[in-house]
């Protein structure tokens, strides 16, 4: 079975480029364009993995995850900037990855696998 993954950017370029090269690797893959969009989507379905831009549009980061934290999903952000703050939040939130744009796919497709396999109880 397809593990699945929830790419969640307010940008559209990159939303787009990353679903198709993780389908092209062989995941099932879901977008949102924001917040209330991801929450909207955890209704429809329930991802292995959210890949999440920290910075957009709407409810902040922390109300989010505060939202669905029953629910055993992985969260990985990918920010545009990296900062302590921003690294800051993602350990606070329990993110389980941190991944600045612009990145590279190998690496990305590797670090995702990693999560995954490691996080084989999130089934």
């Amino acid at each position: 079975m397809k593990k699945k993954i929830l790419v969640v950017d307010d940008e559209e370029d990159i939303r787009k480029s990353v679903k198709m090269i993780l389908e092209v690797n062989g995941y099932e893959v879901f977008t949102a364009i924001d917040g209330d969009d991801l929450l909207n989507k955890i209704g429809q379905v329930t991802p292995d993995l959210i890949l999440l831009d920290i910075m957009m549009p709407g409810p902040p980061i922390q109300e989010i995850i505060k939202s669905i934290q029953d629910i055993k999903i992985a969260f990985m952000s990918v920010v545009r900037i990296s900062d302590a703050r921003k690294r800051g939040l993602c350990e606070q939130e329990n993110i389980v990855d941190f991944f600045q744009k612009p990145f590279n796919v190998t690496d990305l497709i590797d670090r995702i696998e990693l999560i995954l396999s490691d996080n084989k109880n999130l089934d």
